[in-house]
């Protein structure tokens, strides 16, 4: 009789716990940045699978491979790319506004440039 309660009671708790409330960022995103005085724009297709965040990323430029993280609301990704002045690593370092904005900072590190980018989720 009390496993049969406490089996009860295991399955209520379960039914009752909170829905996990992350957000997947799986599919393609618009991204908008501003850095050294300049607007660039991007098209990113993620793949996340847990917490890892793998895919391309589009621009007049051509396409880079992705790489990053999701932690919880945080969001990162790397890629390696050229510019005027040769190669560059580009890293983005995001939050999740909502479950189809994320905000936050974007720097080329090799030239210590620093900006700001907005993504949207495409429809």
């Amino acid at each position: 009789m009390r496993v049969l309660l406490l089996s009860f009671l295991l399955a209520s708790a379960a039914i009752a716990a909170p829905a996990d409330d992350s957000v997947s960022l799986n599919g393609k995103w618009q991204i908008h940045r501003i850095a050294a005085g300049r607007e660039s724009r991007q098209e990113c297709t993620f793949t996340q699978k847990n917490n890892d965040l793998t895919g391309t990323c589009r621009s007049d430029q051509g396409t880079v491979e992705i790489s990053g993280k999701v932690d919880g609301k945080k969001v990162t990704w790397t890629y390696k790319g050229q510019s005027e002045g040769g190669a560059v690593t580009v890293v983005y370092k995001g939050t999740m506004d909502s479950a189809t904005k994320i905000i936050g900072t974007v720097s080329a590190l090799e030239y210590g440039v620093e900006g700001e980018f907005t993504a949207t989720q495409a429809n």
